[in-house]
């Protein structure tokens, strides 16, 4: 990928958030000075394309950073819920009595809600980090059904990245169910995702003149080259300034 020339004293460069912990890097390019968009606020088919992407990638850097291998449902019985107040209030109970019956220890999660196919209202699809007892999960659920189960690794998985490599399955699963949100109508009273606030992925934000610079300082912060690389130049559909993103397993 070229680099537009700058001049030694030129504030344009290289922007990229290294994510220690999720195994990833990306940014883009800014220039100096700021590129000039059309008015009117563009495509709002693009603009809810773009936000589910967004979305779509916290939700994979926050499962990755913690290790979120273990994709749990939670339905209601009867006839079901169909207020989504409620629903949160049940979930936000649901994670403060699973904490209490592990003994007081945090516990890292990301829940999205979904409607039923049929009218059933809604259910909440999670992932968690660590073994936890089904029986343990019902107790502190009492609404109605329970799933968990933790997703395997696909193949070529080393043995140190398992569990990221894991919960990168667990947030696309997550991010499908969450990108419906986008697709049809959006849930009242409720974000399209809630997670475990303690939890956030930490971030080292990382300057160069060249994409060759971040890169290498990125690639000394994780100890290794990246399994996967992507640079915007691979797209031809691309719009936006040049931009690279990069996974480690």
């Amino acid at each position: 990928m070229l680099t537009p020339p700058l001049s030694p004293s030129s504030p344009a460069g290289w922007f990229v958030t290294l994510y220690p912990g999720a195994g990833e890097v990306g940014g883009s390019f800014r220039y100096s000075v700021p590129v000039q968009r059309a008015p009117g606020g563009g495509d709002p088919e693009r603009s809810k394309e773009e936000a589910a992407r967004r979305a779509a990638r916290k939700v994979r850097r926050y499962c990755a950073h913690n290790r979120l291998n273990r994709l749990g449902t939670l339905t209601y019985r009867g006839s079901g819920c169909h207020d989504p107040r409620r629903l949160r209030r049940d979930v936000s109970e649901f994670f403060r009595s699973l904490r209490k019956l592990l003994g007081g220890t945090p516990v890292a999660y990301l829940w999205v809600p979904e409607w039923h196919k049929t009218d059933h209202g809604l259910h909440v699809h999670f992932a968690v980090g660590r073994f936890i007892a089904r029986g343990l999960i019902e107790q502190a659920w009492g609404h109605g059904f329970v799933h968990i189960k933790r997703l395997s690794a696909p193949s070529g998985s080393t043995a140190a990245g398992l569990a990221r490599d894991e919960a990168r399955i667990a947030a696309r699963y997550l991010s499908k169910y969450m990108r419906k949100g986008f697709d049809v109508r959006r849930i009242p009273g409720l974000h399209r995702y809630e997670v475990a606030q303690r939890f956030q992925p930490e971030t080292v934000r990382l300057r160069g003149r060249t994409i060759e610079d971040v890169m290498a300082q990125a690639v000394t912060a994780m100890g290794g080259d990246p399994d996967e690389v992507w640079t915007s130049d691979q797209s031809l559909a691309w719009q936006g300034p040049p931009a690279l993103w990069a996974m480690w397993r």
